[in-house]
């Protein structure tokens, strides 16, 4: 009976090493980039960015246009045609030929200028066929799509990154928890061994009262570990939008392993990194406003084609119909050297994005380098807490083994007991820190989403 709180212990601890990875954690990862809101917020955003680009697109097909036109006038300008003045004269000269009164005179003629009544119906088609603004601000809203679609995934990445750390530390903290109700285990085991020993006269009463002491102080260290435990579970729901004291139920992570080929980390960061393809798409947009500025100085050409009926009543026929047809060419010639400038301030924001490219490439090596490092230090330290938790269990095996054989004292004891709790601590610490900093690796080389 007295040794199976301490074959509990030891098996809790074994589970530890020998856990595989627990596919929640994806699971989590999948829940969490469905539920957040801030990411429905930049898919909303490419939406936008994507509908955008579905009214530049339309710019290219014909603008057709339906008119009609009925119009009443009264007064106005008066227009004098001298048709009497014009060809009198030569009437007179005929008659007097011909000796006859065959021409008679003719009086000048006046119509208004705007008639009674007119109407006009058509319908207008305008074609784009040559036009650099149109075709050049496709190509950037085409750019900013994508540029959005980066976006949400930057988001993504960032999401998982935290995901990921929060499921890790919930894993620590229900470790700790669990080592903390082990260590109850043991200092109760240990207070009813010192109760035995002292009813048997081989350790006085203080050895009771000190045991008594450390019960209240492990279950002071429960305690603070349900708490961290409670706090690292709010937050991860907190991630997942969920309520926030939803269960945590997800297994250990798989052993610790060692990672090598820094370079070919470098190299995948460089390939896959949004930050590095959004600048990209930011400089291909630069190109294109350089090229619509330029296309400035080119004509536009644009085909219109007008049919429809006129006349002074409501008539469709053959004799009211009317077909226009035209090239328009349209040229701004100057524009006091505004363009020009307009094409310096594009070229200087390229030059801009060039700089921010390569200092981008610079700061994805070096968080790829700290992050690599920083993962060989977690794994070392892994591995000497590893180390040190198994010699501190043996030791504590020994020691208590010779307490109750009365040839140790409490002290040692408890100084045994409390050096294989800290040890199994820090390695806890030591396993969870090290799949922290793996996470970090992974959003550092662009792999957080693959």
């Amino acid at each position: 009976m007295k040794a199976k709180p301490l074959i509990v212990f030891f098996l809790f601890l074994f589970s530890l090493a020998v856990n595989g990875q627990d596919t929640a954690l994806d699971e989590y990862i999948r829940e969490g980039l469905e539920s957040n809101h801030a990411l429905r917020q930049k898919k909303i955003d490419y939406a936008i960015s994507l509908a955008k680009l579905k009214e530049s697109r339309s710019l290219f097909f014909p603008d057709i246009d339906f008119n009609a036109r009925y119009t009443v006038a009264r007064g106005g300008r008066i227009i004098e045609f001298p048709v009497g003045d014009l060809l009198n004269p030569v009437y007179s000269t005929l008659n007097m030929l011909t000796g006859t009164a065959q021409f008679p005179e003719i009086n000048n003629q006046t119509f208004n200028f705007y008639r009674e009544h007119e109407h006009e119906t058509k319908i207008s088609v305008i074609q784009p066929v040559f036009n650099t603004d149109i075709i050049y601000n496709y190509r950037i809203a085409g750019e900013n799509v994508k540029i959005k679609s980066v976006d949400i995934d930057l988001y993504k990445n960032e999401l998982v990154r935290e995901i990921k750390t929060a499921y890790y530390e919930c894993c620590k903290a229900r470790s700790l928890l669990n080592l903390a109700d082990s260590s109850i285990l043991l200092v109760k085991e240990n207070l009813r061994v010192s109760r035995r020993l002292q009813e048997n006269d081989k350790v006085t009463i203080d050895a009771v009262y000190r045991s008594e002491a450390e019960l209240a102080k492990a279950e002071a260290a429960r305690a603070r570990a349900l708490n961290y435990f409670e706090s690292s579970r709010s937050y991860f729901n907190f991630l997942l939008n969920r309520p926030l004291t939803t269960k945590f139920n997800a297994g250990i992570p798989i052993e610790p392993r060692i990672i090598t080929n820094l370079e070919k980390m470098q190299k995948d960061a460089l390939e896959k990194r949004s930050e590095l393809k959004k600048i990209s798409h930011y400089r291909e947009a630069g190109n294109y406003a350089v090229k619509l500025h330029k296309g400035d100085n080119i004509p536009d050409i644009s085909g219109v084609v007008h049919y429809g009926y006129q006349g002074e009543d409501y008539s469709f026929t053959s004799e009211d119909d009317f077909v226009l047809a035209s090239l328009v060419l349209s040229w701004d010639l100057f524009q006091g050297m505004a363009n020009k400038r307009k094409i310096e301030q594009a070229k200087l924001e390229l030059e801009k994005l060039d700089n921010a490219y390569h200092e981008t490439e610079k700061a994805i090596r070096m968080e790829v380098l700290n992050s690599y490092y920083a993962v060989l230090a977690a794994y070392d330290e892994y591995r000497a807490t590893g180390k040190r938790k198994t010699s501190a269990r043996k030791a504590y095996r020994v020691i208590k083994r010779k307490y109750e054989e009365g040839q140790a004292n409490l002290l040692e004891l408890i100084d045994a007991r409390t050096a294989m709790t800290e040890a199994n601590s820090a390695h806890i610490s030591a396993r969870s820190n090290y799949f922290i900093k793996m996470a970090e690796l992974e959003y550092a080389r662009g792999k957080s989403v693959e």
